[in-house]
């Protein structure tokens, strides 16, 4: 389902106008905020297989910190990846003071990375931080759930569970303008729990407990 489709959706519930476009009037604009915020809080609940994905960083000698593009702010890790031949490793997730304690109280000396802590972001996307310092250029692959970025464009796809989306929006749409005669807001809000719930379950239901699977 695109942008537009889902403010669509909501407008037909709420017995308003189609349009043909975002800004069409100043209601589907709100229409159009109020579905990023359901968007937002359907990617929240669950770390949906639709967000998984792969970024590469390439390290430098004596450089520790790197800015892992695309990976937004809201990133939740999976694994890391060290792929270069010869030294191809998982690198561990510590806490960001535990790095720096080792770099701040004792000797080290740059080496492959075997470690790696969030630490922050420049706004845009988040930046990692590795231990050891690199000592030559290495490839770093991090398996990363990123949520989509904000929907602007009408054409841009939910890739989340677009049922869930619409209900969350309409919901909130309800609790924005009062009760009119329609569904009542918590009746909405409940009707997308509901929905929400099922669609994990169902996302739930095919994905393999990692700490319970073993490779025949």
């Amino acid at each position: 389902m695109t942008y537009l489709e889902a403010i669509n959706e909501v407008l037909v519930r709420l017995r308003e106008p189609t349009v043909t476009s975002i800004s069409q009037t100043s209601y589907s604009s709100m229409i159009g905020y109020l579905v990023n915020d359901a968007k937002r809080q359907v990617e929240d609940a669950w770390d949906w297989d639709v967000q998984n994905t792969t970024l590469t960083v390439t390290t430098a000698p004596g450089t520790s910190t790197y800015t892992i593009t695309g990976s937004g702010t809201k990133q939740k890790g999976i694994s890391a990846n060290i792929t270069t031949a010869g030294s191809q490793t998982t690198l561990t997730p510590v806490p960001l003071k535990w790095i720096q304690n080792q770099q701040q109280l004792t000797t080290t000396t740059n080496a492959a990375p075997s470690y790696y802590a969030w630490k922050g972001n420049d706004g845009t996307d988040s930046k990692v931080e590795l231990f050891d310092t690199p000592d030559g250029v290495y490839t770093i692959k991090f398996n990363l759930n990123v949520p989509q970025v904000a929907l602007s464009a009408a054409a841009d796809v939910i890739l989340v569970p677009s049922d869930a989306v619409v209900m969350g929006a309409y919901a909130r749409a309800l609790a924005e303008r009062g009760e009119d005669g329609a569904l009542a807001s918590s009746e909405a809000y409940g009707l997308f729990k509901g929905i929400l719930s099922d669609r994990i379950a169902l996302e739930q239901s095919r994905s393999q407990d990692y700490d319970t699977w073993v490779a025949n």
